[in-house]
C-alpha cells in the first residue's frame, strides 16, 4: 500500500465514524470485469472495490500461472481425475448433498475423493443422476490437511488476510477450500461466515452466481422472518409467503468462466449454481475493510441468542477470541512497524508483504474496532484477568501508534 491509498482509506472510513456497520451503500448495476493484470495495480482493487464492497470478477490471465490451472484439469477443460486419484484419491473429503434440505443448507457426509470421483463418473454416465444424490465435494482443507502441490500463487489483491494469517498463527485451522462437483451442484442462499470477504477461482468448470447487496435479503424474508433457501425457487413469487420481496431489486447475475477469479464484498448474500464439471479454490478472508462489519454481526449473534455457548455454535466465534484475533493481527503489526520493516520481511505477513502504510492503516483499522469491543457491556462481563496485554492496554498502545504514524 502506498502513502495515497492508505490517505484515502483513512479519509473513507472518518467519513463512516458513527454510521452503523454492515449497512448497504450504492449498488452498482453491473459486476466489473477486469481484464489486464499489467493495468489493475493493488490500489486500484483497494480503492474501486475493497473499500466500496462491491463485487468484480478478474480475467483468466490473472491465473494462468496457477499449477491447478495445468495439472488440475484435461486438454478438453474436464477435471483430471487421474492426477486427482494419484495425488490425493486417499483423502478424507466432506461432501454435501444438495438434493435435501437441512435448514437453510444441506447435510454433509465424509469419503475418500477416490469414492467420490467414482461417484462422479458414475453420475456423468448416468446422465446427471444417481440413486446417491447430487453429491458436491465442499469446504475440503487442502492446503491444511494435505502437502499441497504448487495449486496456486496468492493474489496481491487478496494479500491483506488477516483470518488465515490467525490461523496459520495458531496452526489448527483455515479458510481455504477447495469445491469439486458435477454440473448441477449447488450453494444455497447465504452470506460467508463472520460476514468476511470471499475470493473463487474456477480451476475449470462454469458457474452461475446471484449477488445481493447488504439489506436486500431483508425484502427476501418469509412470513415467519426466514430468508429463503434458493432464490430461484419459483415459491418466492407467493406474496402470501414472501410479503415483503416486491421490494427487492433483481440480482446482480454473473457467469463465471474458467480460469476467472470472483471477489465476493462483505455481507452481500450470493447462492451459486456449477454449469458443469466444475473445481474451484476459495478463501475467506477479513481485514481492516470489513473488520467492522464482522464485530457488528458478532454483536447480532450475541443478542439474537444471548447465551456465548450458543453463540460459538452459530458463528464459530465469541467475545473472547474476537479479543484474541484482534491481538494477534495487532502484535504482528506493532513489531512490523516498531522494526521498521519493508516488504519482504515477516514472510506470511499481510502488513509486511504491503509495507509498513498498510501495517499503520491496519494497527489504525484495529484501533478503532478494538475500543468499541472494550466498551461493550458483554465484553466488559468477560474474564480479562488471564488477557496478555490487558485490552485497555493494547488499546492504548495501538492509539499511541496510530498518533506516531499519523505522517508515516
Amino acid at each position: 500500500m502506498d502513502r495515497e491509498t492508505r490517505a484515502f482509506a483513512e479519509s473513507h472510513f472518518r467519513r463512516l465514524r458513527g454510521r452503523p456497520a454492515g449497512g448497504a451503500g450504492a449498488t452498482p448495476g453491473r459486476v466489473d470485469f477486469i481484464e489486464s493484470p499489467d493495468s489493475f495495480s493493488y490500489a486500484d482493487f483497494f480503492k474501486g472495490y475493497l473499500l466500496p464492497n462491491v463485487p468484480c470478477v478478474f480475467s483468466s490471465s490473472f491465473t494462468e500461472g496457477w499449477g491447478s490451472r495445468r495439472r488440475w484439469v484435461t486438454p478438453d477443460g474436464k477435471p483430471a481425475f487421474e492426477h486427482l486419484l494419484r495425488n490425493y484419491g486417499d483423502v478424507v473429503v466432506p461432501v454435501a448433498n444438495c438434493g435435501v434440505q437441512e435448514y437453510n443448507s444441506n447435510p454433509k457426509e465424509h469419503m475418500l475423493l477416490r469414492d467420490y470421483i467414482s461417484y462422479w463418473e458414475d453420475y456423468i454416465q448416468g446422465g446427471c443422476s444417481s440413486p446417491r444424490g447430487c453429491l458436491y465435494l465442499k469446504d475440503w482443507h487442502l492446503c491444511r490437511d494435505a502437502s499441497a502441490e504448487d495449486v496456486f500463487t496468492l493474489p496481491v489483491y487478496f494479500s491483506s488476510d488477516w483470518l488465515n494469517e490467525y490461523w496459520d498463527a495458531l496452526d489448527v485451522d483455515d479458510y481455504r477450500f477447495i469445491y469439486m462437483g458435477p454440473a448441477g451442484t449447488w450453494s444455497p442462499f447465504h452470506a460467508d461466515i463472520f460476514r468476511s470477504f470471499s475470493w473463487s477461482v474456477n480451476i475449470c468448470g462454469r458457474k452461475k452466481w446471484f449477488f445481493f447487496p447488504p439489506g436486500q435479503e431483508e425484502a427476501l424474508r418469509d412470513r415467519h422472518g426466514g430468508l429463503p433457501y434458493d432464490v430461484t425457487s419459483p415459491a418466492l413469487l407467493d406474496s402470501r409467503l414472501y410479503p415483503t420481496r416486491k421490494h427487492c431489486s433483481p440480482p446482480l447475475e454473473l457467469t463465471q468462466e474458467a480460469g476467472e477469479m470472483v471477489f465476493v464484498p462483505s455481507g452481500w448474500h450470493h447462492q451459486v449454481h456449477n454449469l458443469e464439471d466444475t473445481i474451484s479454490i476459495n478463501h475467506n478472508w477479513v481485514n481492516g475493510c470489513n473488520l467492522a462489519n464482522m464485530w457488528h454481526f458478532l454483536q447480532q449473534e450475541l443478542r439474537a441468542v444471548q447465551q456465548e455457548v450458543i453463540m460459538r455454535s452459530c458463528s464459530g466465534i465469541n467475545f473472547e477470541e474476537f479479543y484474541h484475533f484482534l491481538k494477534i493481527i495487532a502484535e504482528r503489526r506493532l513489531l512490523l512497524l516498531a522494526k521498521e520493516m519493508g516488504p519482504g520481511d515477516m514472510e506470511g505477513s499481510a502488513g509486511s508483504r504491503l509495507g509498513p502504510q498498510q501495517a499503520a492503516f491496519d494497527v489504525s483499522r484495529i484501533a478503532e474496532v478494538l475500543a468499541s469491543v472494550v466498551a461493550h457491556p458483554d465484553f466488559q462481563r468477560v474474564d480479562a484477568s488471564v488477557f496478555s496485554p490487558q485490552p485497555g492496554e493494547l488499546l492504548q498502545q495501538l492509539e499511541e501508534v496510530v498518533a506516531a504514524t499519523a505522517s508515516l
